[in-house]
């Protein structure tokens, strides 16, 4: 079995940093909607509609999707272990997000008290609690995000590792056999940090 081409292998990393900059996308995008509605007493303005957004009751969902923009920074940069750490992160944010908006769905009364008091003064409802279809965008989305972490371990296993090209070392500082050392190779050596004299 031949190994893949260093453009397919190239190819095969932007498609994964593609694919994880769409899921950070999706994972922030999910969050910022109303995912829950209820009525509360407001002293002044009497029975008020609060509407409660997933951001208030799930925070953890946003930050989930930040991890996954950072995930999509080190797909280019870490090599064959690292990789394995980024495929960890992505599933471990979609299983993130799945507890957390399972656990805001099962109890939405406890979920949105503290923003109907920090919207009315008073932390009591006065109607139930209404779910949009959000928070089940939001699972799925999670679901998702464990999918892509699975594939990603998969998939990169094919990648070569970072490039050397920059790295110092004892094959990066000497200079060639045969060859005495000149003005150019003074000022190489210089600028790896090595003292050429």
């Amino acid at each position: 079995m031949t190994a893949p081409a260093p453009t397919a292998r190239r190819r095969g990393r932007g498609r994964a940093a593609a694919l994880l900059l769409v899921l950070a996308g999706l994972t922030a995008v999910v969050a910022v909607p109303t995912w829950f509605t209820t009525t509360g007493t407001d002293p002044l303005r009497g029975t008020v509609s609060v509407e409660v957004s997933g951001t208030q009751v799930a925070p953890a969902v946003v930050a989930g999707a930040v991890v996954i923009l950072a995930a999509v920074a080190a797909v280019g940069l870490v090599g064959r272990i690292g990789r394995w750490f980024v495929a960890l992160v992505v599933v471990a944010v979609g299983v993130l997000v799945v507890a957390t908006t399972l656990g805001v769905t099962t109890d939405p009364v406890a979920a949105v008290t503290p923003s109907v008091a920090a919207q009315t003064g008073v932390g009591r409802l006065d109607g139930p609690v209404t779910t949009t279809v959000w928070p089940w965008a939001a699972l799925a989305v999670g679901v998702l995000d464990v999918v892509a972490g699975a594939w990603f371990a998969a998939a990169s296993r094919t990648w070569s590792g970072p490039s050397r090209r920059h790295e110092t070392g004892p094959a990066a500082s000497a200079v060639p056999t045969g060859q005495a050392p000149d003005e150019r190779s003074d000022w190489d050596a210089l600028s790896r940090g090595d003292d050429p004299s």
